[in-house]
């Protein structure tokens, strides 16, 4: 695929543009938002402003989020912005419009022949089940024999393109049930539909968060899911192709707070948005590093009379940084999925003091052995090994104990566990190391 991305990148420099607009027709349109990314913002708006809008629309939705699509809208007259946005899912409409300020959206949905649609998604807030879902779903009331209810799947599919479920509903489109296409089909015409309708797995509200939608759809294994109001009316549903782009949202962003880095710096900014992103975080990491620094220093006169302490002490502070790690992803997770209820957790914090222990004396009895190996007294390898293996115990219980904390205090622990738990880890591996080697060795 790089190949002919580059292919068409070139097609467009040189100015070759209805050679472009042919190959165009045929390319997915992932594959040609692919060609949008690779090219200048000035290329990009003049790409647009020429290719038709049923190819440009999908593109632009399709492209990655820190490439910014909606400003090559913005940029558009009135009435190719409109017909961009014609041409889109109500729920991408939305999507694209909800990164411009109200002005922009105004101007453009101005000269939408129906807005009404988009306008009511531009109500929700984007990371809710509102914020994701199409109002375009096919309804059946369930009162309606299976003959009728065929009939009107077929009218109401011809103008939906991502037909998944068939949704129950009453007379006052309350939601009642749900059926697949194979139920519908085989079921006799002379039933109704409430005979062979199944019960709705699950169901949101509007506001719920999208990382829930989620993890509903992931536990159900569900094609789409329905979004209903306080009465339980239907108000449309979220699919499947919308969550997985939030998993990856999340995914993404999960990981730069894990790395101590803000969500908000977009991966595409400049250097600045970086600094200016991670800079307050170093600044935190280097007031925690003063209290390690403290330590060895309490100690520099054990350090000064057995100098070969200071050789151990990166092995020993780096182990249990590498263990709380360890335990801090897993646990991190945890409560991403929501599995830490607080009835469970000092379980799971045990279960971590207890991988840690039994690690630690693993490693303590190898590391404790080669330093033996290596010439020093058997006094020495006993503080090595000790010095270890607490430090790994400490590692599991601050791994698993201070994300849960941040967590019960409201604190993502994502963004401030990593910190907090190499600083606890290197304190008191130098703590373990030089106060053992201060009382065995001197």
């Amino acid at each position: 695929m790089g190949t002919r991305v580059e292919e068409l990148v070139a097609l467009v420099r040189e100015g070759r543009i209805e050679a472009f607009i042919e190959r165009a027709w045929l390319l997915e349109p992932a594959d040609l938002a692919d060609v949008l990314s690779d090219l200048d913002d000035d290329e990009r708006l003049a790409l647009v402003r020429v290719l038709p809008v049923e190819i440009s629309s999908q593109a632009l939705v399709e492209m990655p989020y820190e490439e910014h699509a909606e400003d090559i809208v913005a940029a558009l007259d009135r009435e190719q912005a409109a017909g961009i946005v014609d041409e889109l899912e109500d729920d991408d409409a939305a999507d694209l419009l909800g990164e411009l300020d109200r002005d922009d959206q105004e101007r453009i949905l101005s000269a939408v022949g129906d807005r009404r649609d988009v306008d009511r998604l531009l109500g929700y807030h984007e990371e809710t089940a509102g914020g994701l879902m199409t109002l375009q779903v096919v309804t059946v009331t369930d009162h309606d024999s299976v003959g009728l209810a065929l009939e009107a799947v077929r009218r109401q599919a011809e103008n939906i393109d991502d037909v998944t479920e068939i949704f129950v509903v009453d007379t006052a489109r309350r939601l009642a049930g749900v059926l697949t296409f194979k139920q519908l089909v085989l079921a006799n015409s002379g039933r109704q539909v409430r005979e062979v309708m199944e019960d709705v797995v699950a169901q949101v509200f509007p506001d719920v968060d999208q990382e829930e939608v989620a993890r509903l759809m992931a536990r159900y294994n569900l094609p789409s899911i329905p979004v209903v109001d306080a009465t339980n009316r239907l108000l449309g549903r979220v699919t499947y192709d919308d969550v997985i782009d939030v998993t990856e949202a999340e995914a993404t962003e999960d990981l730069l707070r894990f790395g101590g880095v803000s969500p908000d710096e977009a991966l595409g900014g400049s250097w600045g948005d970086a600094v200016r992103s991670r800079l307050p975080w170093l600044y935190v990491n280097l007031l925690t590093a003063f209290l390690a620094a403290a330590v060895v220093y309490y100690f520099e006169r054990s350090i000064a009379a057995i100098p070969t302490l200071a050789v151990w002490m990166p092995i020993i502070a780096g182990m249990g940084g590498n263990t709380g790690t360890q335990a801090l992803a897993v646990s991190v997770r945890r409560i991403s999925l929501g599995l830490v209820p607080v009835s469970r957790m000092w379980s799971v914090i045990s279960k971590e003091i207890l991988v840690g222990a039994f690690n630690g004396l693993a490693i303590g009895v190898v590391i404790g052995v080669l330093a033996v190996m290596l010439g020093e007294p058997w006094r020495f390898g006993l503080v090595v090994f000790l010095a270890m293996s607490g430090n790994l115990v400490v590692a599991g219980f601050a791994g698993s104990f201070i994300p849960v904390f941040l967590e019960r205090l409201g604190v993502d622990p994502a963004v401030a566990s990593s910190i907090f738990v190499t600083t606890f880890t290197d304190v008191c591996g130098f703590l373990l190391l030089l106060g053992l080697g201060t009382m065995v060795l001197l």
